[in-house]
């Protein structure tokens, strides 16, 4: 019975841990100030008549703080690589030199920068959803098995432990992303 308890708060513990590995991803796209070719990486390019990610058409760098350049490796996909990001949405406008695409960073406007917070807190709180979620469907699948009422009533304690453990991380790596994006 130990066991089966053990793989329920295991499997939550994995799903939590899925959650913050999603918020992590999702905080690397959202820029804050510097430029990084992580910000690329969502830029599908039609590569003969197929979305191919930016980063298996070309080499992404970045040269300085505030400059992205893109260098394709056909110099006929220029064209492509240069309408993809504009239609990417990211508030970039690429300038195509004959040779490579050039993307200035703009420095982030304060308005800009309240509007990253708000999407930072808004992926903060789907992790915490998903980490609620979790704890809900532990203590779902606890409840279904045969145990004493203290054994559940433990078992549902080490499961909210661990919810509030990650629902803390959560509130740090937020916290520090905050930090990050309204640092001018």
């Amino acid at each position: 019975m130990n066991e089966e308890i053990q793989f329920i708060l295991d499997a939550a513990k994995e799903s939590m841990e899925g959650a913050m590995s999603h918020l992590e991803k999702a905080f690397i796209k959202i820029r804050a100030g510097k430029a990084s070719p992580v910000m690329l990486s969502g830029v599908m390019v039609d590569y003969y008549g197929s979305p191919t990610p930016l980063s298996q058409v070309s080499n992404v760098n970045t040269p300085d703080a505030r400059t992205i350049s893109v260098q394709p490796w056909e110099k006929s996909l220029l064209q492509e690589i240069e309408t993809a990001i504009t239609n990417a949405n990211l508030g970039f406008n690429p300038m195509n030199n004959g040779e490579m695409i050039i993307i200035n960073v703009p420095p982030l406007t304060e308005e800009r920068r309240i509007q990253l917070v708000k999407q930072a807190k808004a992926e903060a709180e789907d992790a915490k959803v998903s980490i609620r979620s979790a704890r809900q469907d532990a203590n779902k699948e606890l409840r279904a098995l045969e145990v004493s009422e203290d054994r559940l009533k433990n078992s549902e304690l080490d499961v909210q432990d661990l919810t509030d453990i990650f629902s803390k991380k959560v509130d740090d790596i937020l916290h520090a992303k905050e930090g990050e994006i309204m640092k001018v």
